[in-house]
């Protein structure tokens, strides 16, 4: 009988030892929520964070992508923080300027910025402003003086399509005309080949990183018209950015610091966010894997291979900024209400 008793439970120790030394991870599938359609630069992200960081996760998880566009990612931002569950399973790629809805006060948003749990971001990211070469508007001093604003498409109020353009009426003094409502940016830019709109905003890093730009800039369709670096990018070495337009333009102290808040958002980069009370174990697990994996060789690698940029943003960063965002005095968030028609 004792013999029985002690084999159960060495059994019993062996099988709780195990158990203790499984990873979590092991054996399960982490989904990342993209808020936006396939092939864009936010998919073509994540597919690349997801296929480099497995190894780096104890367990070594399946990751998948699954595309939940619309709204700008407000969708699948608040899919993340409101119905996904809290266990390091699910995690969002969404836009980084969707404070800026929770600051105006948008009823569609369903989520505090401050308290989504921040794993990082590949890298920050400056915008531009381009224009179709055909127009005549050949820099923003014509799209200041010009009696009928040019065309621009956006996806929603928080895409770089459209709160830059809003931005630099706010802060330059131009006008523009944003049609809003395109799914993904690829639309957009299919629609300013059709003559639909006749510009865009968005990141520098994808402008260099793929068609249709590499085929339009070769063929001269498009010019870039500004860009939001406090320097010249070194692709872009003669186009102003939106700090010398505002030195130019004497842009009032209220307008300046609406322009850095506004442009906090590329600071954010392109970010991964999981949802308010994720044990605070997984977060640090999968933001060590995503530091991690940016930083290895071979993923910095086969990033520039798809002229993808990478400089790694950890999650530490990314959570005390949102604080700060969202800690705003009330002029300011007037002047956003302003900026954003609301």
């Amino acid at each position: 009988m004792r013999k029985i008793l002690l084999g159960f439970l060495i059994s019993l120790i062996w099988t709780l030892s195990v158990g203790a030394q499984t990873p979590f991870y092991q054996g399960k599938t982490v989904t990342i929520i993209v808020g936006n359609k396939a092939g864009d630069a936010y998919d073509l992200y994540a597919r690349l964070v997801g296929h480099h960081m497995t190894k780096n996760i104890p367990g070594n998880p399946n990751i998948i992508a699954q595309n939940m566009p619309g709204a700008a990612s407000l969708i699948a931002a608040n899919y993340v923080y409101n119905v996904s569950k809290a266990d390091g399973l699910t995690v969002g790629a969404i836009y980084p300027a969707l404070y800026f809805d929770q600051l105006i006060g948008r009823k569609e948003v369903k989520f505090d910025w401050s308290k989504f749990n921040w794993i990082g971001a590949p890298a920050p990211l400056n915008q531009l402003l381009y224009m179709r070469a055909d127009t005549p508007y050949k820099s923003m001093d014509d799209v200041r003086n010009s009696a009928e604003p040019p065309k621009c498409g956006a996806t929603g109020s928080t895409s770089t399509a459209y709160y830059l353009p809003k931005l630099f009426e706010q802060v330059i003094g131009t006008k523009f005309n944003i049609v809003a409502g395109y799914v993904s940016g690829g639309d957009i830019d299919l629609a300013v080949e059709r003559g639909e709109v006749i510009c865009r905003a968005f990141s520098i890093s994808a402008y260099f990183a793929r068609e249709p730009f590499t085929s339009w800039r070769k063929k001269g369709f498009v010019r870039v018209m500004a860009q939001t670096g406090k320097k010249r990018d070194s692709r872009l070495p003669d186009v102003p950015t939106i700090y010398e337009l505002m030195d130019r333009y004497k842009t009032p102290e209220t307008g300046r610091r609406l322009a850095t808040l506004v442009l906090a958002a590329g600071d954010f980069g392109r970010p991964y966010v999981l949802p308010p009370n994720t044990p605070a174990d997984l977060v640090k697990i999968l933001r060590e894997a995503f530091t991690k994996t940016l930083n290895e060789p071979p993923v910095i690698e086969d990033a520039q291979k798809k002229r993808m940029e990478i400089d790694a943003v950890p999650g530490e960063e990314l959570e005390a900024l949102a604080k700060e965002v969202i800690d705003q005095p009330a002029e300011v968030v007037q002047q956003m209400r302003k900026m954003l028609g609301k």
